[in-house]
């Protein structure tokens, strides 16, 4: 599954599943291009050309020529009883969500079609194929990203331009460490996968490095349960 020599930018990454990412392409050879509000140590040991970066409020700019993969991170969990969700709750998952990848993915398209043959790894959740409690922001603004990511991905397909999502179920990273805070919490969370466990960094980093690599090169359009089986199953 090499991505040795490949340009690969990667938006986000600092922790969580685009720290895991990063270590594993930065063994493979991988060209990193990371673009983010903070440099990690795992940057710096993958020897990824780091830039700053806010989705929110930044233009992407110092791309490489050439894009071989293209993987978007940044995303939000916001979990509320839906009348206590705010118009501005819906908006801002809404913005970090989908408009902060129009804007990345318009920047890209230059270089992803230049590669001649490039992948496009974005990530959604489970909670937009399974109804979920208390998901109704973040499952609108990932439902949303689905509906672009397959649009793209049949626009883009004549170019070799693949694009694909991962929709995770909960995974143990920062950004769900409130989910996952006490022992306590964590059991209730293993037990509601048929797996036995929730999700680790390294389980949707593996799958995305996949997706970046030349054996998915005839895979596209798909939305990919990586979830424990929670979005399919439900054992006896």
């Amino acid at each position: 599954m090499s991505t040795e020599n490949k340009n690969i930018v990667i938006i986000g990454g600092s922790t969580g599943v685009g720290s895991s990412l990063i270590k594993q392409l930065g063994k493979e050879g991988a060209n990193l291009h990371v673009y983010g509000r903070t440099e990690s140590d795992e940057m710096k040991e993958a020897g990824a050309n780091y830039n700053s970066f806010d989705v929110l409020k930044d233009e992407l700019n110092n791309l490489p020529e050439e894009i071989h993969g293209l993987v978007y991170l940044p995303g939000s969990i916001n979990l509320k009883p839906f009348n206590r969700l705010k118009d501005k709750d819906f908006s801002n998952d809404f913005e970090i969500n989908v408009l902060g990848a129009v804007k990345v993915l318009q920047a890209c398209h230059d270089g992803l079609k230049k590669a001649k043959g490039s992948s496009v790894v974005l990530y959604s959740t489970v909670a937009v194929g399974t109804g979920m409690n208390f998901h109704a922001s973040i499952a609108a603004a990932k439902g949303a990203l689905e509906g672009l990511g397959r649009s793209l991905a049949a626009e883009w397909a004549s170019t070799q331009i693949r694009v694909n999502l991962i929709a995770p179920s909960l995974t143990d990273t920062p950004l769900a460490k409130k989910l996952l805070s006490s022992e306590d919490k964590k059991e209730a969370s293993d037990k509601r996968h048929p797996i036995g466990r929730v999700g680790e960094a390294s389980d949707i980093a593996s799958i995305s490095a996949f997706l970046l690599s030349s054996q998915s090169s005839w895979i596209t359009g798909q939305v990919i349960g990586v979830d424990g089986g929670m979005g399919n199953l439900k054992p006896l």
